[in-house]
């Protein structure tokens, strides 16, 4: 569970970092990973002090839908056909990359990092549960 509330907490304090610090202003498939995985850190932290594992339940759900998210804005970067011409999905064009390290690592892969991190954790933690 500790990885899980760490990973969240890392991923919540870069997201911050990219926006406020460096001035990144997210597009709106940014926000809605934001959505996702900011809870995640109440959740992961509430459960983490309790010692309950019921109560990291919601994690689970947060976190696989932040897959899903996470994959299609990074396909909308990197997938040539899935790329609009000067379409925008708010202020901000969802297709700007405002970081790529090593030519694939944009802020929408890292935040499908986290979340892939954190549902794998979660179902480690049912795992062992069960036995």
């Amino acid at each position: 569970m500790f990885v899980a509330w760490a990973t969240a907490l890392t991923a919540t304090l870069g997201s911050l970092f990219y926006s406020e610090f460096l001035g990144y202003t997210p597009c709106e498939w940014c926000w809605y990973q934001r959505i996702l995985m900011y809870p995640l850190v109440i959740i992961y932290g509430v459960a983490l002090l309790k010692n309950e594992k019921n109560t990291a339940l919601p994690g689970l759900i947060l976190s696989g839908a932040g897959i899903l998210v996470s994959t299609y804005h990074y396909s909308v970067q990197k997938v040539p056909a899935l790329k609009t011409p000067g379409g925008s999905c708010g202020t901000v064009p969802c297709t700007v990359e405002y970081v790529n390290y090593l030519g694939f690592i944009t802020i929408p892969f890292l935040a499908g990092t986290a979340f892939i991190i954190i549902f794998i954790s979660h179902l480690l933690l049912l795992r062992q549960k069960e036995q």
